[in-house]
């Protein structure tokens, strides 16, 4: 059985002296993704929430617009991986014949394989308005984060992806360690859930690359926010499907690079300097 915690035995080189001791670290597994009995993609990913990750993979990539066009989804352990096979009523097994492809999906990719430059930059769905967010919301919802990511505490070496929303806080979070898997386990829980995305927040604690935006878009978030920088192309394409994107986010506040007036920000004097450093 494959767990998303291995320990291993190391030795330490600090201040000079030579120890040893165990240490726990994630597991990195190949699961392939397939569906109707042929492999769409092989992507390396965390043991863990994998019917999340079909769902949420299955959803991102659009190969089903909802979870009910998976009939069947069986998780099948072998030796040297996971496959995920998923049986799609007869519409969208049509579909995903025509978009076939056998993508190989290292750890920190999330568009690898794909098969044209337009393809790799398609344009995400536009999200609805959605509520005002307060800075103060903001703040404590990515402050919340660090203490549910369980994998995380115990390796340091996991991405988390969380949904926030001002009734009930974090009502899913999910740990991979690659950060785009997480953001697909999160968009499966949601939809296994029916939690309506127009009222919440997605929370990241990655960077933003074009691609998380286009998986948030595909969730119908309005909102991204994120502990690292996002890339030109991902502001860019937050900017067209009308989400608001903030980044940079610490317990001292955040930067909005994309639709401010989604954040209840009081308008101050002074104009801060560009700099390189986050």
């Amino acid at each position: 059985m494959h767990v998303p915690i291995y320990t291993a035995d190391r030795q330490i080189w600090r201040n000079g002296q030579l120890g040893e001791g165990a240490r726990l670290i994630p597991e990195e597994t190949a699961i392939a993704l397939t569906y109707n009995g042929g492999t769409y993609a092989v992507m390396m990913g965390t043991p863990q929430d994998l019917p999340d990750f079909a769902i949420g993979f299955s959803l991102s990539e659009g190969i089903v617009q909802s979870s009910e066009e998976i009939e069947t989804l069986e998780i099948v352990e072998l030796d040297d991986g996971i496959e995920l096979r998923m049986w799609l009523k007869s519409s969208s097994a049509e579909l995903v014949n025509e978009r076939r492809r056998y993508i190989a999906g290292p750890t920190g990719c999330g568009i690898c394989g794909v098969e044209s430059i337009a393809e790799a930059v398609r344009p995400a769905a536009v999200v609805p308005k959605g509520r005002i967010f307060t800075p103060s919301e903001i703040i404590a919802a990515m402050v919340s984060i660090a203490v549910l990511q369980q994998i995380n505490i115990q390796t340091r070496a996991t991405h988390a992806a969380a949904f926030w929303t001002p009734a009930h806080g974090i009502v899913a979070l999910r740990e991979d360690v690659g950060r785009h898997n997480a953001l697909d386990k999160l968009a499966g829980a949601l939809a296994q859930a029916a939690i309506p995305a127009a009222d919440g927040m997605v929370l990241l604690t990655s960077r933003i690359s074009v691609e998380m935006v286009q998986k948030t878009a595909a969730i119908g978030a309005p909102l991204m926010v994120a502990v690292s920088a996002p890339t030109a192309l991902a502001v860019r394409t937050a900017e067209a499907a009308g989400i608001t994107l903030a980044a940079i986010a610490r317990s001292d506040g955040f930067e909005i690079f994309t639709h401010p007036e989604r954040i209840a920000v009081a308008q101050a004097t002074g104009v801060a300097e560009a700099t390189h450093v986050a």
